[in-house]
């Protein structure tokens, strides 16, 4: 039973930290006769409020329409967690146990047992916006592209190897090796976490303290619950940059001015202008509309929108013209949770409503993106002929 458990003695207290995999049957069996058999004061469990409450309400998440999610800002963090759990969910699948089923274990026997549950990790939107403001450009992309090849994976691996995931050193080389190729996005993703988890499971009331963690972050909690952690900083959200809005508004500002200027050197040269730019923009943005099979109204969304968006870095064309087809073809969470396999096919892609509405934001964008480009350009061309 100690197998994949590490002790410590700290002040009078006791911290037995049990290091699992997410999609482990080992795991989820290792935790309930560790809690049993300890009797702990309280139980960690490497959640936040919002992943407790989707694993102890999930019927009643699956009910939400992605209108209210949007309104409720969490749209983003149904995506990011779409990326990060698709891997897993396969991987569940395979071995026939739910994702996360230790988490759920750890909070089943917490109850059992009249142990205090405390939600040990960090607010998931807290991590996700430290990785965003401190990765970068290029870890931008990177993790942009990880999200993207973590939906469409299809990679599979034996029990056994993935049990071999929790030996603790493999996991240290495994997080070297992700330190040495991009150590920024190992900073906010992992470090922090490590620290946010030790000072949690620290200040966890009573003597004896079970916590039910992901292998990785052991090693470093071992380390971090030595010392006092700055839990401030650990939520603070990094200030946004200033030089993306300084750029997103110089263009706009230039393409009015110009056009502007050509009206009073020359109305309909002006008028020239105009029309180009609503109709490149436009155009091309309903088009990506299109391609993505979306509703006659959408489509009409996506045109009216664009030549205006194209003016204002704070919308864009996608946005509205998916809000559109949101409404018209309502999806629940249930089909973001169909979406790893609908993605599988070409007919599931097309049919699975998320899906059709992320597509419908992206070609709607990126219709418009070019027509900025070449209206843009077209403006200029015909302010340098009236010159």
């Amino acid at each position: 039973m100690e197998e994949n458990i590490t002790r410590i003695e700290l002040n009078g207290k006791e911290y037995i930290l049990i290091g699992t995999a997410h999609v482990s049957k080992h795991s989820a069996e290792q935790v309930k006769e560790v809690i049993e058999a300890e009797k702990p004061d309280s139980v960690c469990v490497e959640l936040d409020e919002q992943r407790y409450k989707s694993i102890t309400e999930g019927s009643k998440w699956k009910e939400m329409d992605i209108i209210q999610i949007i309104k409720e800002k969490k749209a983003s963090l149904l995506l990011m967690n779409l990326a990060i759990s698709s891997f897993q969910n396969r991987m569940a699948k395979q071995f026939g146990i739910k994702a996360g089923q230790e988490m759920i274990q750890g909070i089943e026997s917490a109850k059992e047992t009249g142990a205090t549950l405390v939600l040990a990790d960090r607010n998931i939107q807290i991590t996700f916006s430290r990785i965003w403001g401190s990765i970068g450009l290029k870890g931008k992309a990177l993790l942009l592209s990880q999200i993207i090849t973590g939906i469409f994976s299809k990679d599979s691996i034996s029990e056994e190897e993935l049990e071999k995931m929790k030996n603790q050193d493999t996991i240290n080389t495994i997080l070297n090796e992700f330190t040495e190729t991009f150590p920024r996005l190992k900073v906010p993703l992992i470090d922090e976490r490590d620290q946010y988890l030790a000072q949690k499971i620290k200040d966890a009331p009573g003597d004896k303290i079970v916590a039910v963690l992901g292998a990785a972050h052991v090693p470093g909690i071992k380390e971090e619950i030595k010392k006092e952690q700055d839990m401030k900083r650990l939520t603070a959200l990094p200030p946004k940059s200033k030089v993306p809005k300084i750029i997103g508004w110089s263009i706009p500002i230039l393409i009015v001015a110009v056009i502007a200027y050509t009206f009073y050197a020359n109305p309909s040269a002006g008028l020239a202008q105009t029309i180009s730019w609503i109709l490149w923009n436009g155009s091309l943005s309903a088009i990506g509309a299109a391609i993505a099979m979306g509703h006659p109204l959408t489509i009409l969304t996506a045109f009216i929108a664009a030549p205006i968006t194209s003016l204002n870095p704070l919308l864009a064309a996608g946005w509205f013209a998916g809000i559109v087809q949101a409404y018209i073809r309502r999806p629940s969470v249930k089909d973001f949770e169909n979406l790893t396999e609908d993605v599988f096919s070409v007919k599931g892609f097309w049919r699975n409503k998320v899906s059709r509405i992320l597509l419908i934001v992206v070609l709607a964008n990126l219709g418009s993106t070019l027509g900025t480009a070449i209206g843009g350009v077209d403006v200029i061309r015909v302010f340098l002929e009236n010159l």
